[in-house]
């Protein structure tokens, strides 16, 4: 006689969320949450009611900077003494998510002004550095824009052709620089060289508007990003004080960690894209 078989207990009910498969949204701290509800509330009152023109006539409103800066959306990961938050990579990427659920373009604005500017000086740069460019970043009185990308070589720096040759003042930078987000409006650039002085590694350097040589034309009639504003820098033998150059071991490999650094804002920001556009289903 075979024995009955055993009735298993049913696995109790899921309450699954198609939004949030994951219930990432339990496992925030009340601080990520703050700062999440911070930057969903700007991004839908501020940047949506604007954002149609600003795609339509490719024009980028300069003061979502400051916006964003008082808000405290700049910068977020790095220490309150240079007027930042100290917040989470978790926290980056929200701001980054709600950002992009509005459009690509502002949320590009932000990540290269947080990632790939400020961290460098952040990481790289000495502490005279840190405190002149980071608080006035911070706020968004200064604009700032990560200067690798070339025409022949892309961002691919074992091709780059911006040379930086040493003089008795400092470097003077030869080169021209592509696809540059926020280059036409910025105070503040973070570039990339080529250095004979170096044995012809990779060197960042901090260049400021104004400088004799220094030039950032807009790139236009783009078919995406069109809120945000992109340009070349070009540099015609501009020369930066040594003092300006950050004397971290900035080499080959350098910019590709600060690319990755990027990819957590742009990746937190790609998640929600998608999530935005099913919302908005009729």
């Amino acid at each position: 006689m075979s024995a009955r078989p055993q009735t298993k207990d049913k696995p109790s009910p899921v309450n699954f969320q198609w939004d949030d498969p994951f219930m990432l949204d339990e496992q925030l701290t009340e601080d990520e949450r703050m700062i999440r509800d911070t930057a969903r509330a700007y991004a839908q009152d501020k940047l949506l009611p604007r954002v149609t023109k600003a795609y339509l006539e490719e024009k980028v409103d300069r003061d979502i900077f400051h916006e964003m800066g008082e808000l405290g959306l700049i910068g977020i990961t790095l220490p309150e003494e240079y007027g930042c938050a100290n917040a989470s990579y978790v926290a980056y990427g929200l701001v980054a998510r709600e950002i992009e659920r509005v459009d690509s373009g502002y949320r590009s604005m932000n990540s290269v002004q947080s990632s790939l500017v400020m961290h460098p000086i952040y990481a790289y740069g000495d502490e005279n550095q840190r405190k002149k460019y980071l608080p006035k970043l911070a706020t968004g009185e200064w604009v700032g824009c990560f200067g690798l990308t070339e025409p022949d070589a892309g961002s691919d720096p074992g091709g780059m052709k911006t040379r930086a040759e040493k003089v008795s003042d400092g470097y003077r930078l030869t080169g021209t620089k592509m696809w540059i987000s926020n280059a036409p409006i910025a105070d503040v650039f973070v570039v990339w060289a080529k250095s004979a002085e170096h044995n012809n590694q990779i060197r960042g350097f901090i260049l400021e508007k104004g400088m004799k040589g220094l030039s950032a034309p807009k790139i236009g009639g783009k078919l995406s990003l069109r809120a945000s504003v992109t340009g070349e820098v070009v540099m015609e033998g501009v020369v930066v004080p040594e003092s300006v150059r950050p004397q971290g071991p900035v080499r080959l490999p350098q910019p590709r960690p600060l690319r990755h650094f990027l990819g957590r804002n742009g990746g937190g920001g790609r998640l929600h894209a998608p999530r935005a556009a099913v919302h908005a289903r009729p």
